[in-house]
């Protein structure tokens, strides 16, 4: 197993390294750094421009600037900024706000695919089958900034209209924050809730229906047949060998959609005003920042490649027919 895990992640530094070039290359072609203090009036002078381009590394090949960035990793130096941030302490601050937002989302989407990924497949053509597959199909063809829009206005309508803030719609906290720990995290879940609620129902939908289909090819397989030929229970069959089964794919389809929960969560977070990762993307992008969005990038992909090496390690728990050589 250790030496699985050791060879995975070695697999996964070519990936991390063709990744990174390709995005520093393009978002160092996104355009100028310097557009906006160029475009000053007064006009700067021209040794503040020298200065700002040499801090920047602009006079530098594309390719140097690309290793003195990716050296400068390793020793904990993240590259300036073209707001003169510190990244690392920035990011370091912002990523366990869009972490807790994510895991929470993940976890609640994946037990409601569970839920109606099995109802529709027991009671498959029924009402509710349908019923599930409309929401479905809802949910996934809805925008997600357009969901927390929606639900960030009718929380509003609600807390006029009872005239006591039932949900929380700004912030990642409230602000002054709470003394005690008990109201710290009564008040850091209150603001998850709207949150969470958005990620969770656009993830939850395409999930459900691999759920479902995987439920209902095993429900069809001979080794099912045989347990209830054998005098086991319609429900131990569902637990033990249907649901365990359809797990497999579900874990795959979680481990390979999380890069798209964190796309979801910049917009989320901009609609309800978090100061998580995805508003220090939307900003690095805005300015230009190359080195920001590059931290940016690859903290999100650390995270991806850590929840997929946990995917595989679950495939070997899940069936102990698969071996991890």
């Amino acid at each position: 197993m250790f030496a699985y895990i050791v060879r995975r992640l070695l697999h996964t530094v070519p990936v991390v390294i063709v990744g990174s070039f390709a995005t520093f290359l393009m978002v160092s072609a996104a355009g100028d750094p310097l557009g906006d203090l160029k475009a000053k009036q007064p006009p700067v002078s021209p040794a503040v421009l020298a200065a700002e381009t040499h801090r920047l590394r602009l006079d530098e090949p594309l390719h140097l600037r690309y290793w003195h960035w990716l050296s400068g990793i390793v020793r904990g130096d993240w590259g300036p900024s073209v707001s003169r941030i510190d990244i690392g302490h920035e990011i370091g601050q912002r990523v366990l706000v869009s972490v807790r937002l994510v895991a929470l989302a993940m976890v609640v989407a994946v037990l409601l695919a569970l839920v109606v990924g099995l109802i529709s497949a027991v009671r498959r053509y029924s009402v509710i089958d349908y019923g599930f597959t409309f929401l479905g199909f809802l949910m996934l063809s809805m925008p997600a900034f357009w969901l927390a829009i929606l639900l960030k206005q009718q929380a509003i309508d609600v807390n006029d209209a009872v005239g006591v803030s039932l949900f929380y719609t700004v912030g990642d906290s409230s602000i002054p924050a709470p003394t005690g720990f008990a109201d710290t995290v009564r008040d850091v879940l209150g603001h998850l809730v709207l949150p969470t609620i958005v990620l969770a129902m656009t993830a939850f939908a395409p999930w459900s229906r691999y759920v479902r289909s995987s439920i209902i090819e095993v429900l069809q397989s001979d080794y099912v047949r045989l347990a209830r030929a054998k005098g086991l229970g319609r429900r131990t069959v569902l637990v033990r060998h249907a649901l365990r089964t359809a797990l497999i794919p579900l874990t795959t389809v979680v481990g390979l959609d999380l890069a798209v929960l964190f796309s979801g969560a910049v917009v989320t977070e901009t609609v309800f005003q978090w100061r998580g990762m995805g508003s220090f993307l939307l900003t690095a992008v805005r300015e230009r920042d190359v080195y920001a969005v590059m931290g940016w990038l690859l903290v999100v992909s650390l995270i991806v490649i850590l929840f997929n090496l946990i995917a595989d390690l679950l495939y070997a728990v899940l069936d102990p027919r698969i071996r991890l050589a």
